[in-house]
C-alpha cells in the first residue's frame, strides 16, 4: 500500500476516535485550565543564564549535552540529519563549549536539514569505560564513535544503510563497562552492536509488531542486566521474546509504540509499572513487567510520557502526557495518577514537547511546555515565561553548571537557551552533568 494512503488511514482512524463517544471524556478533578494567550504582566519571565548561538553550518536542532573534553564543564553537541523516504542518517555535528565557541566540527554541512520531526542518531556516552565521554552516532552505512576533546574518529563499524533511524545504550551482560549499542531501521529491525563491532544479535519485527522511536532498555527482573522494550513486545537480552504487550490496542496493524517509561520498578516484575503509547491505537496503559494491562484510557493520540510527582498531596509518582494531532490551540496536556485517573488537564497552543523540573525546591515537579515557552505548577497554572524567541523550541533538562541541580536547556534552532535552576532540590545522588545517555524526544 503506499505510503501517502497509508498516513491518511491511519490520519482518519485516528479522528474517528478522537470523536465525541469514542474518547475518554474524564471529569478532571484537580485542574482542567487553558493557556493559549500571551501571559500577562504579572507572569514572571525567566531570563536565561547562558545564550549559546549555535554554528550555522554544522549544527541541527536535534541536541544533546554532557562534558567532553574533560573540562568539567558540560558542552552542547548538535546535530543534523539526512531524510530520504523517511530513511534517516546523521550527516553533521557541532560541539560547542557554553561560551560559544566551537570545539570541533564533523560530517557534511551542506547535506542534511536541521529542523525535527524524530530522534536523530547522535548521543553522548563513555562507550570504552574510560571516565571520558565519547560522541557516538548512525550515519549512513556505519557507526562512529568520535574522541570527544578532538572529534577524531575512533571506531568505525559497517551497519546497513538503512539502520541509522536513532541508537540507544544497554547492558546486556551484566558487565556495567561493556555497553552495547541498538541501531535500527524505521520501525522493522534493531541490530545489537558491542564496540569492537561484533553483532551480537538482530531481530525483526519484534513478537510480530513494528519498532518503537527508540529501543528502550530497563531492568524489569533486577539481574543487572537489561531488557529491551523494543515495540510491543519485550526482549530479552539475547532478543528472545519475553513477552507481548497484552492489549487489543496493540493490534493496530498500522500502529508502533510511541513511548515506554518505567512508573515503578517492582522487586519482580509483576509488581513493576510501564507506561506506554500506542502510535495508531489511541491508547495510553500501564502494563506490569510481564506485559499484563493493569488499566488502560483509550481514545486519544497520546504521545509522550514524563514520569514525576506533580501533585503535592499524592507521595506516588503521576504521569504527564501530551495528546497530539490536535488543532493548534486547542492542545491537551494531561496529568494521569498511577492508578489511571486522569486528574488534570492543561490546554495550550501546542503541547508536543514537555518537560518535568522541580524548580521551587519543594521536592514536587512543575512542567513546563516549550512552544508558548511556559512553567506551570500543579494547579496547572503558568507561574513563569522563559525568555527566548517563540516558535517551537527543543526542551531538554540536565545539570548545566555542576550544582546538583536539573536546569533546563531550550535550542530554538538558531541558538541554545541555558536556564539555571537557582532553588530547586537538589539530587541525592550524583547526576551526570548535561542530558545523559539514550536521549529522545518521545
Amino acid at each position: 500500500m503506499p505510503f501517502k494512503r497509508v498516513l491518511l488511514i491511519m490520519f482518519l482512524a485516528d479522528a474517528f476516535l478522537s470523536l465525541p463517544g469514542c474518547a475518554t471524556n474524564p471529569e478532571f478533578p484537580r485542574f482542567n485550565t487553558k493557556d493559549t494567550e500571551e501571559p500577562g504582566e504579572t507572569v514572571p519571565v525567566l531570563a536565561p543564564w547562558k545564550t549559546i548561538p549555535l554554528n550555522p553550518d554544522y549544527a541541527g536542532l536535534w541536541f544533546v549535552a554532557g562534558d567532553v573534553d574533560g573540562d568539567g564543564l558540560p558542552e552542547i553537541v548538535t546535530a543534523k540529519n539526512v531524510n530520504q523516504d523517511d530513511v534517516h542518517h546523521t550527516s553533521s555535528v557541532a560541539v560547542q563549549k557554553l561560551d560559544g565557541t566551537t570545539l570541533w566540527t564533523w560530517g557534511d554541512p551542506k547535506i542534511g536539514r536541521k529542523e525535527l520531526h524524530h530522534d536523530v542518531a547522535c548521543q553522548i556516552k563513555d562507550w570504552d569505560g574510560d571516565g571520558r565521554n565519547e560522541v557516538v552516532l548512525a550515519t549512513k552505512g556505519a557507526l562512529v564513535e568520535l574522541d570527544g576533546k578532538t572529534g577524531a574518529e575512533r571506531v568505525r563499524i559497517p551497519i546497513q544503510d538503512d539502520a541509522a533511524d536513532s541508537i540507544t545504550f544497554c547492558n546486556l551482560s551484566g558487565d556495567a563497562l561493556a555497553e552495547t549499542v541498538l541501531v535500527k531501521d524505521r520501525y522493522h529491525s534493531i541490530w545489537a552492536y558491542t564496540r569492537d563491532g561484533k553483532l551480537s544479535w538482530t531481530v525483526k519485527d519484534p513478537g510480530g509488531f513494528k519498532t518503537a522511536h527508540q529501543p528502550r532498555p530497563m531492568d524489569i527482573d533486577g539481574d543487572g542486566i537489561d531488557e529491551i522494550f523494543a515495540g510491543y513486545a519485550m526482549l530479552n537480552a539475547d532478543a528472545s521474546v519475553r513477552w507481548v504487550v497484552q492489549s487489543k490496542a496493540a493490534k493496530n496493524m498500522f500502529g508502533h509504540l510511541d513511548c515506554a517509561r518505567m512508573l515503578t520498578c517492582g522487586v519482580r516484575p509483576e509488581e513493576t509499572r510501564i507506561a506506554l503509547t500506542f502510535c495508531g491505537g489511541n491508547n495510553l496503559a500501564v502494563v506490569d513487567g510481564n506485559g499484563r494491562v493493569v488499566w488502560e484510557l483509550k481514545g486519544h493520540h497520546f504521545e509522550s510520557v514524563q514520569v514525576g510527582r506533580i501533585l503535592p498531596d499524592k507521595p506516588e509518582p503521576q504521569l504527564l502526557a501530551d495528546i497530539d494531532h490536535q488543532p493548534y490551540g486547542n492542545s491537551p496536556i494531561w496529568v494521569i495518577g498511577g492508578d489511571g485517573t486522569a486528574l488534570g488537564q492543561l490546554i495550550t497552543n501546542y503541547s508536543r514537547q514537555h518537560r518535568l523540573v522541580d524548580w521551587d525546591g519543594d521536592g514536587c515537579d512543575e512542567f513546563l511546555v516549550a512552544n508558548g515557552r511556559g512553567l506551570y505548577d500543579h494547579t496547572g497554572t503558568r507561574i513563569a515565561t522563559f525568555s527566548m524567541p517563540s516558535g517551537d523550541p527543543i526542551p531538554h533538562v540536565g545539570d548545566m553548571d555542576g550544582d546538583g541541580r536539573t536546569d533546563v536547556l531550550f535550542n530554538t534552532g538558531n541558538e541554545v537557551c541555558i536556564f539555571r535552576n537557582d532553588k530547586g532540590m537538589k539530587s541525592s545522588g550524583q547526576i551526570p552533568l548535561g542530558t545523559g545517555s539514550n536521549v529522545t524526544l518521545y
